[in-house]
């Protein structure tokens, strides 16, 4: 299965808190907000919802490609993602823009507060998914990432426009986003991903109930952090899947994007949606007991451990052919 994965690259400044947001906010003085955290590291990680799914994707052969727009100073990471077997040949190179860049704080109860620099991401409008797709004899899936918005309009148009399955996944761009630019990515999606509060982000922006949207799209994966994650289709019951356990809690960052990656590796393989969604919890813990969202080490022996302590024998025998 060929899946092309646009959206964001860039560079995540990671930084921890030992204290709780929480505890330095004054209500009363909410209006004039001004706090300063003493961090006592900092972690420079390769990141971008794009780059992360396909590293992940990389992991289990299945060659993603690559959309999005970088900057000169790509060389180093384009290196780090082609030995990780991720085709990066249709990465846009900016004359003008280094790559995004991501800057987040975690505090000890896994808040984050962060800031995201747009950079090279903004061209990414002028990628046409077409050359790709010939070049490469045809895409199976393209998924629909967070990057400029214009980007994510003109590929969910173009998708539907030469009957490419897409995936749309907005992510934190939905708060960017208009309703009618909401409407426009997902309508006619083969996936919908989103957290629980992007959810209901996504019904206020477009005006769409949650069964209008069912309507629209074909399949609706909801994560819902520590609860696992929700199946939905038209006219079918909600599935939920608990999420897989975890040994240690270190970085949530990226856990979002493995989950991805897992969900759509183990789809590719032709499995059930609800194993589908247990390989994306378990490839996810991974990615949470880590320092970075691309920093996970994942083996076929560990993941299946994980989905057999998670989920039983029987549902890591249906993934072992595949690994």
């Amino acid at each position: 299965m060929r899946i092309a994965v646009a959206g964001s690259i860039a560079t995540d400044h990671l930084m921890s808190f030992e204290g709780r947001f929480a505890e330095q906010i004054i209500p009363e003085q909410i209006q004039q907000l001004s706090l300063s955290f003493l961090i006592d590291e900092l972690d420079v990680r390769r990141g971008g919802v794009a780059a992360n799914i396909c590293f992940g994707l990389g992991g289990f052969g299945l060659r993603p490609v690559l959309v999005g727009a970088a900057g000169a100073d790509f060389e180093e990471y384009r290196s780090w993602l082609d030995r990780h077997g991720v085709d990066t040949s249709a990465v846009l190179i900016s004359e003008l823009r280094h790559t995004a860049r991501f800057v987040c704080t975690t505090d000890r109860d896994q808040n984050q507060i962060a800031s995201f620099y747009t950079g090279a991401m903004a061209e990414a409008r002028n990628i046409e998914l077409k050359p790709i797709a010939d070049r490469l004899g045809g895409l199976d899936l393209v998924l629909i990432g967070a990057n400029d918005p214009a980007a994510m309009i003109r590929h969910s148009e173009e998708c539907r426009e030469r009957s490419i399955p897409f995936a749309a996944d907005p992510s934190q761009q939905l708060a960017r986003m208009e309703g009618q630019e909401v409407r426009s990515l997902i309508e006619g999606a083969t996936f919908l991903f989103t957290n629980e509060y992007e959810k209901s982000l996504a019904e206020q922006k477009s005006g769409w109930s949650d069964s209008e949207i069912l309507d629209r799209v074909g399949i609706r994966i909801t994560t819902l952090g520590a609860k696992g994650a929700r199946i939905e289709r038209r006219e079918e019951p909600s599935v939920h899947v608990p999420a897989a356990q975890v040994d240690e809690a270190v970085d949530p960052t990226g856990m979002g994007d493995s989950f991805r990656a897992g969900f759509l590796a183990a789809h590719s393989w032709g499995l059930p949606l609800e194993r589908a969604v247990q390989v994306g919890n378990a490839v996810a813990v991974h990615c949470l007991e880590a320092d970075g969202p691309q920093e996970y080490s994942l083996t076929s022996a560990s993941l299946l451990e994980r989905i057999e302590r998670s989920y039983g024998a029987e549902a890591a025998e249906e993934v072992r052919p595949h690994l």
